[in-house]
């Protein structure tokens, strides 16, 4: 009929342009995941290739730095690097943030597309008349298919990258993350600071005259609430330690500049399954590992196995219980890092209980990223992280092994069956060798470019001597210095492990010796800092009373030391800050 409108064909008409809209915006929003996936692989390959061959460079510059500390030119080139590097991590991973961002955007318009499609697809009624439109709905099912297709496409490469590139923003290796100045460090952010070397440099002269008495050479000093024989680790303006008795463990943090406690938080006693009360030794206590920090975050583990992550504000991030180790001593190794992986060198028992592992721990959740089991017997070592051999390696030290892993997977790198009996001191990597100490009895220096089993083909040498059972060893790269509980301090050649000299200092000892701008810092059990000139034989140049029983290692940052009594803990130096 003239004139009549065909009610059934305007509703038509109307649903295909909402039809084709819907399946308009699916395509768009596929296509537009799959741009923004593409940048974000891009950015995420460039992370993993280029920029990790600038870190490499800066790693090896920092090397060269610590060997040269009065090159001018090669700081000036350093401290470039470092800023680059920097400035170009900082740019990728907020490119990462922001485009996973855009990306989950993308694919909620991506599901509405579809569903509009969907919807108006069942409602759309298509009049009869000249118009092919079986054709058309043939095309457009088509057209919805292939939407579909690249809809799933981004939303795959949505979720992977989501996966690989959106997380916290860690170091990039053991020593990376540092402020420096002059190429020097001004952190100590784990035990015996950058790789657990006790080696510190300093563009001035570190304080050499303090008294406990008078207050003279004492910037400040701070009550510590409960008791622990783990050393301080500093960050920027940040100290903290770690303390605890048989009911409690906490977390200290104080202003580095003013002494002042910022915060002390708590980490709760976590429950484990048959569980047994923990006995430790006095010589031990609850809290005798060092802490570690990333920057962003420190760690702290205790006695009984229990470890816990805190922000720079005091706020507890998680907790985890690794057990109650089967241990006389109770747990006593310190912390180590690598990226975004916690380093736990966890031994314990014999070596055929099958007990011992070392674990790689997510920094940002505390979940386990992976553990590999250790054919060793209880130690009280801590791990160090080193690069040689044109790789990064977690070295270990227990009975009978010195093992290196790859911290990346935990994957056993080499082994060397050259050690016994129960081994607290730490490894050091004088960029030769890495030397391991069996207790009252022997030193060994090991090649780490070897792969395997490389006990007959990489042990440089071993010599007997009477080495520490608790102090852990020193190096200017030429000599290697030892210091045992009773005081001895003896002097051996790195390339060939022979005695050079031998001193006999008055005290007893705990703490591991520092090399300090070349001076050997030793502080004795009766607080009494020994500073001595190593240059030419072992020469005294001063002795600094703290007044205060000393059991842990010294820290030094930004020039000034930082020392842990038994009841405070102490800063040492200049009382202006830079």
């Amino acid at each position: 009929m003239v004139g009549s409108v065909d009610n059934n064909s305007v509703e038509g008409n109307a649903g295909d342009v909402f039809y084709r809209t819907a399946v308009r915006t699916a395509v768009l929003s596929g296509l537009f995941c799959l741009i923004v996936g593409g940048f974000l692989i891009y950015n995420y390959v460039m992370r993993t290739g280029a920029d990790e061959r600038r870190v490499n460079e800066l790693d090896e510059l920092k090397v060269e730095v610590q060997n040269k500390p009065d090159d001018e030119q090669l700081i000036a080139r350093f401290r470039k690097l470092d800023l680059q590097v920097r400035k170009t991590r900082v740019r990728r991973l907020d490119f990462s943030r922001r485009g996973g961002y855009l990306l989950f955007g993308g694919a909620i318009v991506f599901f509405a597309g579809l569903l509009w499609v969907v919807s108006f697809r069942r409602k759309v009624a298509y009049p009869k008349g000249g118009i092919d439109y079986d054709e058309i709905q043939i095309r457009e099912s088509a057209l919805s298919r292939r939407s579909v297709g690249v809809g799933a496409i981004g939303l795959a490469v949505a979720g992977l990258l989501l996966a690989i590139t959106i997380g916290p923003e860690f170091p990039t290796g053991a020593s990376d993350g540092l402020t420096l100045s002059g190429g020097l460090v001004e952190t100590w952010s784990s035990f015996r600071g950058l790789g657990g070397s006790g080696v510190y440099e300093w563009k001035d002269e570190v304080s050499s005259s303090w008294n406990g008495k008078s207050g003279e050479g004492i910037i400040w000093k701070s009550e510590v609430s409960l008791s622990g024989y783990g050393s301080p680790i500093v960050w920027k303006d940040r100290v903290f330690v770690s303390g605890a008795d048989a009911n409690s463990r906490e977390v200290y943090c104080f202003d580095a500049v003013s002494g002042e406690r910022l915060w002390a938080s708590v980490l709760p006693k976590i429950a484990e399954a048959n569980a047994v009360e923990l006995e430790v030794m006095e010589d031990t206590g609850y809290a005798a590992s060092t802490m570690v920090s990333d920057g962003r975050r420190v760690c702290a583990i205790f006695a009984n196995g229990n470890v816990g992550c805190f922000n720079f504000e005091g706020k507890r991030l998680w907790s985890v219980g690794l057990g109650v180790p089967d241990s006389t001593y109770g747990y006593a190794s310190s912390l180590a890092i690598y990226r975004n992986i916690l380093l736990i060198q966890y031994d314990q028992s014999y070596a055929d209980a099958g007990k011992s592992v070392i674990k790689g721990l997510n920094v940002l959740t505390g979940d386990i990223l992976w553990q590999t089991p250790r054919p060793v017997s209880s130690s009280w070592c801590s791990p160090i992280v080193i690069k040689a051999a044109g790789r990064e390696q977690v070295i270990t030290c227990s009975d009978p092994l010195m093992i290196a892993y790859d911290p990346n997977n935990g994957a056993e790198l080499w082994r060397a069956d050259c050690l016994g009996g129960e081994i607290a001191s730490s490894p050091i990597y004088t960029g030769e060798v890495v030397i391991g100490l069996e207790p009252y009895t022997k030193l060994v220096g090991v090649r780490p470019d070897g792969h395997g089993d490389v006990t007959k083909t990489h042990v440089a040498w071993s010599v007997d001597a009477g080495a520490p059972d608790i102090c852990s060893p020193v190096s200017n790269g030429e000599l290697v210095f030892l210091l045992t509980t009773d005081g001895t301090l003896s002097c051996f050649k790195v390339s060939d492990g022979s005695a050079v000299w031998e001193h006999q200092l008055k005290g007893d000892f705990k703490a591991s010796p520092s090399l300090v701008n070349g001076r050997l810092y030793i502080l004795s059990e009766q607080g009494v800092m020994i500073i001595a000139d190593i240059s030419a034989g072992f020469s005294e140049l001063a002795q600094c009373a703290l007044g205060e029983r000393c059991y842990a290692s010294p820290a030094f940052a930004d020039g000034r030391i930082y020392i842990r009594g038994v009841k405070n803990l102490y800063c040492i130096g200049s009382d202006s800050k830079r």
